[in-house]
């Protein structure tokens, strides 16, 4: 093998074993999935979840399987949303896994400043709050540009209600 193969071998040893590592973490780095929290103060209490209206980016953790991510979260009306798009593409149905997983079983964490709010994740197809969702999702990820109901009609775009276990 020669200098050119083993450069390559070398670079996808070291991106195989970061990947790796991450799983070990006390949740995510930066997008790359991570390991199950470790660290956070458990919040029974339901809060006033108007708090994260302007929260670019917050952590999650599914309970199965035992893995975190950072993701983007919409509140409206005093409850709270994540949204998974591009379900439709090629590249959503190989890198988006935690939406099917969430489906199977919702249990979850989202870690906020590090308090922790044990969570169920259920999947929204026909709310009668799912347009001003995607209105807030708009505003604040799309520019304004408004994201339709369809969207999430015909599956490109998931939208999960975090609600109180």
């Amino acid at each position: 093998m020669g200098w050119f193969g083993k450069t390559v071998t070398a670079v996808v040893i070291v991106v195989l074993a970061f990947f790796l590592t991450t799983r070990f973490t006390d949740g995510p780095i930066g997008v790359v999935t991570g390991g199950p929290f470790n660290t956070g103060q458990v919040v029974s209490d339901e809060p006033d979840w108007r708090f994260v209206k302007d929260y670019e980016i917050v952590e999650f953790q599914l309970l199965e399987p035992a893995r975190s991510r950072t993701t983007w979260i919409v509140e409206h009306d005093g409850r709270i949303f994540i949204p998974s798009g591009y379900m439709l593409s090629t590249v959503g149905k190989i890198w988006k896994q935690w939406p099917l997983q969430a489906e199977k079983d919702g249990r979850a964490i989202l870690r906020v400043d590090d308090k922790l709010y044990p969570r169920q994740l259920i999947r929204i197809t026909d709310d009668p709050a799912l347009p001003a969702v995607l209105e807030e999702l708009s505003r604040k990820y799309a520019s304004g540009s408004q994201i339709p109901v369809s969207e999430v009609s015909r599956g490109s775009l998931w939208v999960f209600e975090l609600v109180q276990r």
